[in-house]
């Protein structure tokens, strides 16, 4: 059998990296719940204010002992997400899947810093059955210039090599990692580690 492939690499952020971890450790069991009973939990949603009450719709980071950090599956569905939007160009079909299947992401726990940096409230729009609705959501987040650095395994395949994971990460500097990607945030340079681009 064909040797794993690994390789470990540095991103560092160019624009702040937004939480996406909910504060409020009930908040997915009330969402489902709600959708069950076909109801909408008054809670989640304050219908006179358009706001959520204190602590739903704040989100922030994973900690440890250390501080707080990302999971190996953030980076991995950062891949995933980059595959499925370059397939067509990179000429991969079914790039989403095999990223899935044959490419790794170590540690589990990455680090990223002793605390967030801030807070970042902002308007969240959507439309809803009962109109459109507008609320105040509010994420943690870290600085730009912040760095995280982790290892790609990839197991063997002909389609997937390292000039396939690095164009992926060329990616990361138009959509990168966490909330609010579409709105610029969490986006990277990256750099191999010992070793140059």
């Amino acid at each position: 059998m064909e040797a794993l492939r690994t390789r470990k690499y540095r991103i560092t952020f160019i624009e702040p990296l937004l939480g996406t971890v909910p504060k409020d450790p009930k908040i997915f069991t009330r969402f489902v719940s709600a959708k069950v009973h076909g109801e909408e939990d008054e809670e989640v949603v304050n219908e006179e204010l358009g706001m959520l009450p204190e602590g739903v719709g704040e989100t922030g980071f994973y900690t440890n002992e250390k501080g707080i950090i990302l999971k190996d599956y953030h980076v991995k569905g950062f891949f995933k997400e980059a595959g499925n939007t370059l397939r067509d160009a990179l000429r991969i079909p079914a790039l989403r899947s095999k990223i899935d299947n044959y490419v790794f992401v170590e540690p589990r726990d990455i680090y990223l810093a002793p605390q967030p940096d801030g807070r970042l409230e902002r308007p969240l729009r959507a439309q809803t059955m009962q109109g459109p609705r507008v609320t105040l959501v509010s994420s943690d987040f870290v600085k730009a210039g912040t760095s995280i650095e982790f290892t790609v395994t990839i197991l063997p395949h002909k389609q997937l090599n390292f000039d396939v994971i690095e164009r992926l990460l060329d990616y990361g500097r138009y959509k990168g990692l966490g909330q609010w990607r579409n709105g610029g945030f969490g986006r990277f340079v990256w750099e191999r580690v010992n070793g140059r681009r």
